[in-house]
């Protein structure tokens, strides 16, 4: 309950404004052009408190301050597009901070007042500049509807750019050396670098084998004074389609992202490897798989921790989507399945307290489990906008193909948790390929069905009953009234969900979809 508190709580701050005032100015002329005003580079950390101890919550490893001058002893300071655990604030503002002399260090304080529809929260600053570096806390406290008191604290340790640091954040070479690791001599040509798309693709021989190709050695070179993450030299995997997330960071803290992945015919979407959420608990295929594990993990930590004390609270299924050892083929599929959480709400306005009521509101009845291309990142307030459909690829695609497992559950329930007589769930197996001006744009959950959404390609299976594995061999073909350019730029994704209507929270418990060795064949 203490994490999911601190994910809504900063849900909710990404709507709203943020005012500032500090300190008034006093007659004091201090050297800030000379000594304080420019941009700082640093580690930005939150925290959530419960119960007298600080809990993470989250890092920015190269957050951007900039100072201004104000007045003769005062500065602003403005955090740009502050964010964490994939939630999106904002810029944070303190203006007019009359600065204080403490020795060679120049002290301030600000406060900011937040208004929102869920609660209310004063946030005190103070921070030191010293010798050129910038040290700041900001302390929240949060009050929720209903009097909910809770304290969330923001520390910030920054140096003091030069202003003559280079904005630069690209990979200028990224190669396979079989000096560096026999297994890289796998690689054949020369790897292509689409600058615009911030993509880098590679062939391998045809007698590669997917193990030989999960530690991959790559040798990259960055912008001058720039790094990268994950370092050159460090071993990696791209077996199975997978793609890599490089990371490079300017010196003057500009970010940008490059994915990395082999070039093929063939993309095999496999579910043989998963990885662990340390955070909420849960597994998702390892590569570019997400699912909505982590919107049902917040209500599902929440309920464990009301059940606790409360041994009558029955806890769902935690997981939405999940491996499973009934396969086609090789050692673990992945079972989708949904699930209701009727019960769990009427628990959580029982005994959660505010909290609870507020999480209850805005949980579904129904949730059906659901596996995509792409990345899940939570948005309480629009839950749909939470999945991100889709990766950068170059290629026609021409078939999406696969083995699958239906079975709908007994009882059909509208969002309003009504049974529908009569009603059948079906699930849904479908993959689209959409045009992008550029890596950023991306559909989710909601535009992804909107008339306008700009799906070039699609690929969909019909659904039905299935008690036993079935093969489905289904084409691309154009819709909407376009065609595909091989001049332009794309992204292609597949969409698998327990309940068709789920995404209008619609569905049968107990209906679950298995998938296995799914592909997409490229022209």
């Amino acid at each position: 309950m203490k994490k999911s508190l601190f994910y809504y709580l900063f849900v909710v701050l990404c709507a709203v404004n943020l005012f500032s005032s500090c300190s008034e100015n006093e007659s004091i002329v201090l050297p800030i052009d000379s000594d304080l005003a420019g941009k700082y580079k640093g580690k930005l950390d939150v925290s959530i408190s419960q119960g007298g101890v600080d809990i993470p919550g989250g890092t920015v490893n190269s957050q951007i301050i900039t100072v201004t001058k104000a007045g003769d002893n005062a500065v602003s300071l403005s955090i740009t597009d502050f964010s964490f655990m994939g939630i999106e604030i904002g810029d944070i503002n303190l203006n007019d901070c009359v600065l204080t002399t403490n020795g060679d260090n120049y002290e301030f304080t600000g406060t900011t007042k937040v208004e929102a529809e869920l609660l209310t929260a004063d946030v005190d600053a103070a921070g030191v500049f010293s010798n050129g570096s910038l040290n700041l806390n900001l302390d929240i406290d949060a009050t929720l509807t209903g009097g909910v008191k809770q304290a969330v604290k923001v520390t910030y340790s920054g140096t003091r750019l030069k202003g003559d640091e280079s904005s630069e954040a690209k990979i200028t070479s990224f190669i396979f050396d079989r000096e560096v690791a026999e297994v890289d001599s796998l690689v054949i040509g020369e790897t292509t670098i689409n600058e615009e798309a911030k993509t880098i693709t590679f062939m391998v021989a045809d007698t590669a084998k997917a193990e030989y190709l999960t530690a991959l050695v790559p040798t990259i070179e960055v912008s001058k004074g720039a790094t990268v993450v994950p370092a050159s030299g460090e071993a990696q995997d791209f077996s199975n389609g997978k793609i890599v997330t490089y990371t490079v960071t300017a010196e003057d803290g500009t970010v940008a992202e490059y994915k990395v992945s082999i070039a093929s015919k063939v993309m095999s979407l496999t579910f043989e490897n998963w990885v662990y959420d340390d955070t909420y608990h849960y597994y998702t295929p390892a590569g570019f798989y997400a699912s909505t594990n982590g919107g049902s993990a917040v209500v599902y930590s929440s309920l464990e921790g009301i059940a606790s004390q409360h041994p009558e609270v029955v806890v769902p299924p935690y997981c939405v989507t999940q491996e499973t050892e009934d396969v086609k083929e090789g050692a673990t599929a992945a079972c989708l399945q949904t699930v209701s959480l009727i019960q769990a709400k009427q628990d959580l306005k029982e005994y959660g307290g505010w909290i609870g009521g507020i999480m209850a509101n805005m949980a579904p009845n129904i949730t059906a489990g659901s596996l995509f291309m792409g990345s899940f990142e939570l948005n309480a307030a629009a839950p749909l906008k939470s999945t991100k459909f889709g990766v950068m690829h170059e290629g026609k695609p021409l078939k999406f193909s696969g083995w699958y497992k239906y079975t709908p559950g007994e009882t059909f329930y509208d969002k309003d948790a009504n049974i529908v007589e009569g009603k059948v769930d079906e699930c849904d197996i479908y993959a689209v390929l959409y045009e992008v001006e550029d890596e950023s744009f991306v559909l989710d959950g909601e535009s992804i069905k909107q008339a306008d959404a700009p799906i070039v390609m699609r690929a969909g299976i019909e659904s039905g009953n299935a008690t036993d594995w079935k093969r489905f061999d289904l084409d691309f073909k154009e819709v909407n009234g376009k065609s595909y350019d091989p001049n332009k730029m794309y992204k292609i994704a597949f969409i698998c969900t327990s309940s068709k209507n789920g995404d209008v929270y619609e569905g049968a418990p107990e209906s679950k979809l298995l998938l296995d060795d799914l592909q997409i064949t490229f022209e």
